[in-house]
């Protein structure tokens, strides 16, 4: 189940992290019968610092939650890495491989010790055959995510470069 992760994995049952995926934007208002059933579906995962969830191209099957930790998202630009994003406690991350299907478009290293929950995709489809309601809000959720993060870019890129936005707005 994590090809990508070298860390240790177990499943997941945890009244204390029903109450954490409550807490994220991604959940939001989805029942808490409906988190239990995803949380039940989750691997918790732990890397040491500077081992990677997942190297910009590899393919996709899961997202990830942190719960302990500190991680960056980077992505090769040329010859340079940079770093897009900073990941700690709460945050949710590769969900955008997730709802294009598309291999993974950064990488994501932990820079300490890092406990996670991996959510599979699978446990989606299977969340569609239980609770079809549940899950569009879990997809909407994630698109909402998604674009509250690149409304952030484009504010940047309209204030710093113009020009390229202008040409992303003709792709």
């Amino acid at each position: 189940m994590l090809s990508n992760v070298e860390g240790e994995q177990r499943h997941c049952t945890s009244p204390s992290r029903i109450e954490l995926l409550k807490d994220m934007p991604i959940f939001g208002a989805l029942s808490t019968e409906a988190i239990a059933f995803l949380e039940q579906r989750c691997v918790q995962i732990h890397l040491k610092s500077d081992d990677y969830f997942f190297h910009e191209g590899d393919p996709a099957s899961s997202l990830f939650i942190m719960e302990r930790g500190y991680a960056e998202v980077t992505k090769q630009c040329g010859s340079e890495m940079r770093t897009l994003r900073s990941l700690v406690c709460g945050d949710s991350f590769g969900e955008m491989a997730i709802v294009d299907m598309n291999p993974r478009g950064a990488s994501v290293k932990a820079v300490t010790e890092c406990d996670a929950l991996e959510l599979p995709a699978s446990a989606l489809y299977e969340l569609y055959q239980f609770d079809l309601e549940q899950f569009t809000l879990i997809q909407m959720n994630m698109l909402r995510e998604i674009s509250r993060r690149l409304r952030y870019l484009n504010d940047k890129l309209a204030h710093s470069q113009p020009e390229i936005l202008e040409k992303a707005s003709r792709v």
